[in-house]
């Protein structure tokens, strides 16, 4: 028997009856994968302006990228943006994942929608809000002030995947804890904390994804020293068409690549905790 003719899940559906769902995933994957595989070579192109596939092969355009000190510092501050983003995002998720479903509250399902609003309305939306928020407020161009604008963002996720595994928690275990003396602060950071840190590492490390790879909010409210990477790129696209930015790309796809697979890697270690 080929393997064409066995079953590809437990309802005996054989992979020949499944080749067409195979070759529309196939296609899609491709669909996504293909700007990744047109960048990347470009990045390594020894030509002025891009160029797909590269006639010389060099690597001055990641030279160029680390010997500009203004891409440096918009890398620095993407990083720290993003790094401070999952340390402002990851608590406040998490709390409010907690706190919602530990609560009573009628309303309970009303304010999940309300938190999760930053993901239902559009991006650019909510950054010409914040534009004059902070125009107000003096948080334009400041470091504050966009780690708080994607922090916006990144508290949804958070949510969502702690509130997941909050579902899957037996709640009778904090319960116990607590009717033997311990507080609910104490109960959640010594038993439901550690049953759910799968979930909160995964949520930080896609807040420091959003943080990392946003661009429209940072076209709003960042700028100067404080301009980030995806800003600087898409103002270099704009004003002229720098091989260096498929340099960068590059070296953001593996940022992001790598991050990713931490995240499925928690995951699947959730998974098999379970």
């Amino acid at each position: 028997m080929s393997w064409l003719d066995r079953p590809a899940s437990p309802t005996q559906i054989t992979h020949r009856r499944r080749l067409w769902l195979y070759l529309v995933a196939a296609l899609a994957l491709a669909f996504l994968a293909l700007p990744t595989l047109i960048v990347v070579p470009m990045s390594f192109s020894g030509a002025q302006y891009l160029e797909f596939p590269p006639r010389e092969w060099s690597l001055r355009w990641y030279a160029s990228y680390f010997e500009s000190r203004s891409w440096m510092q918009a890398t620095a501050t993407s990083f720290k943006a993003a790094a401070l983003t999952a340390l402002v995002a990851t608590p406040l998720g998490t709390l409010a994942a907690y706190g919602l479903a530990a609560s009573r509250f009628r309303w309970t399902r009303a304010v999940h929608v309300l938190l999760i609003t930053p993901m239902i309305v559009p991006v650019i939306l909510v950054a010409i809000a914040v534009f004059y928020v902070y125009v107000k407020a003096k948080l334009n161009n400041s470091l504050i002030g966009l780690v708080l604008a994607h922090s916006m963002l990144a508290v949804p996720l958070v949510l969502i995947v702690v509130t997941s595994a909050l579902a899957q928690f037996d709640a009778n275990q904090e319960m116990v804890a607590r009717s033997l003396g311990a507080s609910r602060a104490r109960a959640f950071v010594l038993v439901t904390l550690p049953q759910i840190r799968f979930a909160v590492i995964s949520g930080a490390l896609l807040s420091f994804l959003t943080s990392f790879d946003e661009v429209i909010l940072a076209l709003f409210v960042s700028g100067g020293a404080n301009s980030t990477l995806t800003r600087n790129m898409f103002l270099a696209l704009r004003d002229q068409i720098d091989p260096t930015i498929a340099a960068i790309s590059t070296m953001m796809i593996v940022v992001t690549s790598v991050l990713f697979g931490l995240s499925q890697l928690v995951g699947k270690r959730r998974e098999e905790g379970r």
